[in-house]
C-alpha cells in the first residue's frame, strides 16, 4: 500500500510539473534562482475555487503583495479551479513541497490534521467579528499553528466567507421545523451529526449535483455561505434562507513548512507580511460581497429568515452531543480555548 501511495504521489507531482511547465519556463518543480538570488519563475499557489470568489481574491491579493514587497523579485502564480488538483491533492502536494502555497476551506484539512475539527463545533459564535477575534488571538493562533506544523505546513492566516447558512424549500421558525428536512451536507461526520441532532435528514452529495437535486426535489435544502449560494444560483430553487450561522466558513492560507524554512529570513518575513495584508483585505471584501449577495437573493423573491434568540438557544442545546464527540477526538486544551472565546 505504501509503495502504491508513493507511486501515486510521484505521478501527481509529475502532473503538476506538466501543468506548471505549460505556463512557465521551468527546469523542474523546485525553486530556481539566478546567481544573484533573483527568482527565475513564479511559485505556484493552488486553490480548488473559481475565480469570482473570496478565495481567489485572498490568493491574488497575497501574490500581488509578495511581488510589491519584494520589488518584483518574488513571484507567485495563482492556479484556481482545481487546475493543480482538488483539495486533497493540493494538501498532499503542499505537504510534499511540490506546491508551496494553498488557499482553501479548513474542512478538507481535518483528514490530515484531526485537530482542525475544532472549527466544526457548531453555533459557537454569534457574529463573524467574534470569530475573527477568536482565531486571531495570539494564544489560540500559536496553538493551532502547532497543529499545522505537525502536518508539515505553516499557517499564514485565516480569511472567511462569513457563516454557512441553510437554504430550503420549507420555512424554519421553530426547532421542530428542521424535522425531516432532507439537507445536503459535506461528507463530514460532525456536520452530519449536527443536522441529525436537529432531527433533519442530512444527505452527503457531490456539490455538482446539488442544483439539480434541489430542482428535482431529491433534497429539500442545503447549507453553504451566501457567496456559494449565489455563485451557483442555488437560491433559484429555494424559497427561504435560514440564517442558521452554524459554522464559520474559514479560508486558510498555508505554505509548505519545508519550503518556507528553506527561504532566507528576509523572504519569509515578506511572505508573512503579505499574508497579513491579504487576510484583512479578503475579510473586507467578504463583508461587502455578503451584503450584495443578500440583495440578489432578496430581489429574486427568496425570503431570508433570521433565527430568533429562542430558536438559537434550542439549537445550541441540541448541539451538546456534537461538542462532546469533537472534544473526544481533538486536543482538549484547543477545544477549551475555542469554546471559551465563544458564547
Amino acid at each position: 500500500m505504501k509503495i502504491w501511495r508513493d507511486n501515486c504521489r510521484r505521478i501527481s507531482a509529475l502532473s503538476i510539473c506538466a501543468v506548471l511547465g505549460a505556463g512557465l519556463i521551468l527546469g523542474g518543480c523546485g525553486s530556481a534562482e539566478t546567481a544573484d538570488g533573483e527568482q527565475r519563475y513564479a511559485w505556484p499557489l493552488g486553490t480548488s475555487s473559481p475565480e469570482d470568489t473570496v478565495t481567489q481574491i485572498y490568493a491574488q491579493k497575497f501574490a500581488d503583495e509578495v511581488a510589491d514587497l519584494s520589488g518584483g523579485k518574488m513571484k507567485i502564480q495563482v492556479y484556481p479551479n482545481s487546475v493543480l488538483g482538488g483539495d486533497r491533492e493540493l494538501l498532499e502536494s503542499c505537504q510534499d513541497g511540490d506546491i508551496p502555497f494553498v488557499v482553501q476551506n479548513t474542512a478538507p484539512q481535518v483528514t490530515f490534521m484531526p485537530d482542525i475539527a475544532v472549527f466544526d463545533m457548531p453555533c459557537v459564535f454569534s457574529t463573524i467579528e467574534e470569530v475573527r477575534d477568536a482565531i486571531d488571538d495570539e494564544a489560540f493562533l500559536a496553538k493551532i499553528q502547532d497543529v499545522y506544523h505537525g502536518g508539515g505546513y505553516e499557517l499564514l492566516g485565516y480569511a472567511d466567507q462569513g457563516f454557512r447558512v441553510m437554504s430550503t424549500s420549507k420555512p424554519v421558525y421553530e426547532i421542530n421545523d428542521f424535522k425531516g428536512q432532507k439537507i445536503r451536507t459535506m461528507e463530514n461526520a460532525f456536520h452530519l451529526q449536527f443536522w441529525k441532532e436537529l432531527k433533519a435528514n442530512p444527505t452527503p452529495m457531490t456539490f455538482s449535483e446539488v442544483y439539480i437535486g434541489l430542482e428535482q426535489g431529491t433534497i429539500d435544502a442545503q447549507e453553504n455561505p451566501y457567496e456559494v449560494i449565489v455563485s451557483n444560483k442555488l437560491y433559484e430553487q429555494q424559497d427561504y434562507i435560514v440564517e442558521t450561522n452554524h459554522l464559520p466558513h474559514l479560508i486558510s492560507l498555508i505554505v509548505s513548512d519545508e519550503f518556507m524554512q528553506g527561504l532566507p529570513e528576509e523572504q519569509q518575513e515578506i511572505i508573512r507580511k503579505a499574508a497579513r495584508t491579504a487576510k484583512e483585505y479578503a475579510r473586507e471584501q467578504s463583508d461587502e460581497r455578503i451584503s450584495s449577495r443578500i440583495k440578489i437573493i432578496e430581489d429574486s423573491g427568496t425570503a431570508i429568515l433570521p433565527m430568533d434568540d429562542e430558536l438559537r438557544t434550542e439549537v445550541v442545546k441540541r448541539c451538546e452531543p456534537v461538542y462532546a464527540n469533537i472534544r473526544a477526538t481533538i486536543d482538549e486544551e484547543l477545544a477549551d480555548m475555542y469554546l471559551g472565546k465563544g458564547e
